[in-house]
């Protein structure tokens, strides 16, 4: 995180830390809470949100066919950077005037949950059953019959990679099966292929430049939900199953980071923080551009990826035991003073459903409905045959229904706190400023003593 502000990727676990102080204009602060003094089903509803000006775009445009098919429905978009979100959030709830609908981090949703500031959607089950088909995974609990959210969309890890940079290396598609995944060796070997510097020498030959690498194999993984893919993979995790012990110092964990950081400073075939910059390119033009060759990230980067009409395949992760990646995401949340509680389910559960956002076919979204991946007829309504990749359903449809492991973050608790002792002893790693293993153990106590459990899970 830096001074200015967030990335989106920081936000999925930005907390109720944000300062209510914050001012917000008059014309922000008069959507919010809703109204009894304009048309359709029950007045005004209120919808927060950040994102890209194309994820803007597609909101706005929702919301407004959301109108139109609800008798006339008001309803009022309320955009809000990334970069100041939480703490619009929490000037907006300081001033009793908080938005029927928004988007959350996960540490923030459930600091209001806890303050009885979200709307419990345990009640409305029965009424809506809608909310019942989802994927276990993209519930937010905070107690029994406690139901505060959940995902705004499904979030999975995918490697991507360049086809140009692979034909020019001479390297088969990656796999795009679980069955078939890379190991570890597979990945880097791939990676010392695609790294050439600028005399056209790779970095298992003699004569490797490592400061005039022309093009990079990949990025390392050291942090987030890369990494978490990776830990998982090993038989590794952050916490121990109950969320109240360190475990990242186990032998397995610390091998996944010892090989991450080799990827920089032993295989170079991973740029250095130093190499990669301060403000770093998006994945998207890091492919685009060979600046590097394959890449581990999210499912949100199809959207840039297809719009710049990079030519990218996508493919599993590599494995170490067992082929895994991680799922999660933001919450998509109800306040609890809304004064039209099943108006605003009814477009909590028009949103995120592809029938309605083109944001799914367009690749920023994953449906949380299991019926998007596993039924033919309804997984094609959203990964379009003439927009996605080839072997999208197998690579990630498959893997995210029948390999996905939940993101830590979105279970534990007191994860914000903990993100601010983790982050920096990563980021030691990436800089190469120790052994993993003796970094880890520097951060044991500071993380162990933050450890508070993880919150609840409960079957439907």
């Amino acid at each position: 995180m830096t001074s200015s502000g967030l990335t989106r990727r920081q936000l999925l676990r930005t907390g109720g830390v944000a300062v209510a102080a914050a001012g917000l204009g008059p014309a922000v602060l008069a959507g919010c809470g809703g109204s009894d003094d304009a048309g359709g089903t029950g007045g005004p509803l209120s919808f927060m949100y950040w994102g890209s000006a194309f994820e803007k775009k597609a909101i706005d445009e929702m919301l407004k066919k959301y109108g139109k098919e609800h008798d006339g429905a008001k309803v009022d978009p309320m955009y809000v950077p990334v970069s100041n979100y939480p703490t619009k959030v929490s000037s907006l709830v300081a001033a009793n005037t908080p938005p029927d609908l928004a988007y959350l981090g996960t540490g923030q949703m459930y600091d209001l949950a806890q303050k009885d500031l979200i709307l419990n959607l345990f009640p409305y089950l029965d009424k809506y059953p809608e909310l019942k088909d989802r994927l276990p995974s993209s519930y937010f609990w905070y107690g029994k019959d406690k139901l505060a959210a959940n995902q705004l969309a499904m979030g999975v890890q995918i490697l991507y990679y360049n086809t140009d940079a692979f034909k020019a290396a001479g390297i088969d598609p990656a796999p795009f099966t679980a069955d078939t995944a890379w190991s570890w060796d597979d990945f880097v070997q791939a990676a010392d292929k695609l790294t050439v510097d600028q005399n056209g020498k790779h970095p298992s030959e003699d004569g490797f430049d490592s400061g005039k690498v022309k093009q990079f194999g990949t990025i390392a993984p050291i942090g987030g939900a890369p990494l978490y893919s990776l830990l998982r993979s090993n038989g590794g995790d952050m916490v121990n199953e109950d969320g109240t012990k360190f475990a990242l110092d186990s032998a397995a964990a610390i091998d996944v980071l010892k090989k991450v950081q080799d990827l920089i400073y032993v295989h170079r075939v991973a740029p250095s923080p130093a190499q990669l910059g301060k403000n770093a390119p998006t994945t998207s033009v890091q492919l685009q551009t060979k600046r590097v060759g394959m890449i581990i990230d999210g499912n949100w980067t199809l959207l840039d990826l297809m719009e710049s009409k990079v030519p990218f395949g996508v493919a599993v992760l590599p494995k170490f035991k067992e082929p895994l990646t991680m799922t999660g995401g933001a919450a998509g949340a109800i306040f609890a003073k809304t004064k039209h509680p099943e108006e605003a389910i009814e477009l909590y559960l028009y949103y995120n459903d592809p029938e309605h956002v083109d944001l799914f076919k367009d690749g920023l979204w994953a449906p949380l409905q299991k019926k998007y991946y596993t039924d033919q007829a309804e997984i094609d309504k959203w990964v379009l045959k003439d927009k996605y990749p080839a072997n999208f359903k197998t690579a990630v449809v498959d893997t995210t229904l029948k390999n996905g492991v939940t993101d830590w973050g979105q279970q534990i608790k007191n994860a914000d706190r903990i993100h601010q002792v983790l982050d920096p002893a990563l980021e030691q790693i990436s800089l190469n400023k120790g052994a993993p293993v003796d970094i880890v153990k520097a951060l044991k106590p500071k993380m162990q003593a933050l450890l508070q459990g993880k919150w609840p899970l409960q079957e439907l």
